[in-house]
């Protein structure tokens, strides 16, 4: 499982001097400077031992995840195994094993790295959080803000790993003798250490977005917030069927409109750079290079599919459009292979297809969009289908900005259907939202047993969840005899 972790402990501590020194801010910079000093002179208590230091911990962490692997690869791959994408060229076993959802233990795409790669973050967590609370001579302010981060992180990473792969192991320690040996966790009691993480991580994270030094605010949203570990929370309770809860969490991001607004922004501008829709994004950064999204550079054709772009949208999120929907036209492309052949469709949210010295949009990772989604489907289990402060009011606010009616849903059953088709038009190549709401919904086997067959795969219900490497398996006595059923 676990098992490079300690070997990764010198390479993630020289990587913690990696600081961003341009203009003050994180998404400004143009080149990431990697310090390598000899073997063992980065400790752990000289990390945490000035501002500077301390602060390229998390900042390195976001320049991980900014790389493309992390926020643009799994939402592509889970959008294939998904109903979201189409593959043009079978030619990547990878990606064809998402793609006709054939995943196995000894084949297992690219689920390995999202396995090896959270833990490995996780890892970077950890030490954060041990080396920050030992710490003595860290500015107030700055070690209370990273010791947030490093637990927003934290939650967000076993977040995802519980949702791709149910019970995981749940990681807290830095300790190699005990992190290669533990065993999975319910996703439960996964779940509730995420909430802890996020809570406290509420509590310790700034309102206003913190500049490098973290002691002065900044306009780019590109480090996490209070307002960061409060939409996660909402989603985090939105999935645990904490409906109350989760319609606490989102609307106390709603009503935080000094920061925060949806209805005031465009189409167009949802996905640039520090617009009011963002809670959190993150720069793309491509061989220490700061660039455009990998989003934008995976999505965009410049000519019809081929085998250097390999993906387009599928006819079921083609299909699956109301008419008179703007966001059909606002947020996909289109391309024609040639005269009188057949049109592809791609993901348009993103608009620079190129890589450019000087982005104008950034990743997003959390967006307010979501957060109305979220206390629409939290109203509607709870019964608040219509009127004031309903399912119904909070989804006419999404369906208005796209140029929509009001829905015509009218009980319960119809309004989750009609959130669910809301989250797909919203959200599509979002976060990995498609498969993870396929699951929530109860709708993963009635609408893969039809996609699956058309990809030339064969559906059967275990695949919801993906398989354990078994490399991992073989390096973690406490995995043996505990795969996902079906593996």
């Amino acid at each position: 499982m676990m098992n490079n972790l300690n070997n990764n402990r010198r390479p993630y501590l020289i990587a913690l001097l990696c600081m961003l020194l341009s203009s003050g801010m994180l998404c400004s910079c143009k080149k990431l400077l990697s310090i390598d000093p000899p073997i063992n002179s980065v400790t752990q208590t000289n990390v945490y031992s000035t501002d500077d230091t301390a602060i390229g911990v998390l900042t390195n962490l976001y320049v991980q995840i900014g790389d493309p692997f992390r926020n643009a690869v799994m939402p592509i791959y889970m959008g294939l195994s998904a109903d979201e994408l189409q593959l043009y060229v079978n030619n990547d076993d990878s990606r064809n094993r998402h793609f006709q959802n054939n995943l196995q233990a000894m084949n297992p795409g690219r689920t390995y790295d999202f396995w090896t790669d959270e833990y490995k973050m996780i890892f970077v967590c950890n030490q954060a959080i041990e080396g920050l609370n030992l710490s003595i001579s860290l500015t107030p302010v700055v070690k209370q803000q990273l010791l947030g981060e490093a637990k927003f992180m934290r939650a967000y990473f076993h977040f995802y790993l519980a949702n791709l792969f149910g019970d995981v192991p749940l990681v807290l320690g830095t300790d190699y003798t005990v992190n290669r040996l533990i065993s999975r966790t319910a996703r439960a009691k996964v779940y509730e250490q995420v909430v802890n993480d996020l809570k406290e991580a509420q509590d310790l994270l700034a309102n206003d977005y913190p500049g490098a030094s973290l002691q002065a605010t900044t306009t780019e949203r590109v480090r996490p917030t209070k307002w960061a570990a409060t939409a996660l929370l909402a989603r985090v309770y939105l999935y645990m069927n904490s409906n109350e809860l989760a319609e606490q969490e989102a609307s106390k991001v709603i009503a935080h409109t000094a920061l925060y607004d949806m209805t005031g922004v465009a189409l167009d501008e949802v996905f640039k750079k520090n617009s009011r829709e963002t809670i959190w994004s993150l720069p793309s950064v491509n061989n220490g290079v700061q660039s455009n999204t990998y989003e934008g550079q995976t999505y965009v054709l410049s000519d019809p599919p081929s085998s250097s772009w390999t993906v387009y949208l599928s006819k079921h999120v083609l299909d699956d459009f109301e008419i008179g929907d703007q966001r059909k036209s606002k947020w996909m492309g289109s391309i024609q292979q040639a005269v009188g052949g057949p049109v592809y469709y791609f993901p348009y949210k993103y608009k620079i297809g190129l890589k450019i010295a000087d982005p104008q949009e950034y990743a997003m990772v959390l967006r307010l969009g979501e957060q109305y989604l979220i206390r629409a489907e939290a109203r509607a289990r709870q019964g608040k289908i219509l009127g004031a402060n309903s399912a119904e009011s909070d989804l006419n606010l999404i369906r208005q900005r796209a140029g929509l009616a009001g829905t015509t849903a009218s009980n319960q059953t119809e309004m989750l259907d009609a959130i669910l088709r809301e989250r797909r038009s919203e959200l599509f190549t979002e976060s990995c939202h498609r498969w993870f709401d396929l699951q929530r919904f109860g709708k993963i086997d009635e609408v893969m047993s039809v996609v699956c067959p058309e990809k030339g795969g064969v559906w059967a219900p275990y695949k919801a969840l993906m398989p354990i490497a078994q490399a991992e398996i073989n390096l973690n006595p406490s995995l043996k005899g505990h795969q996902n059923p079906g593996y």
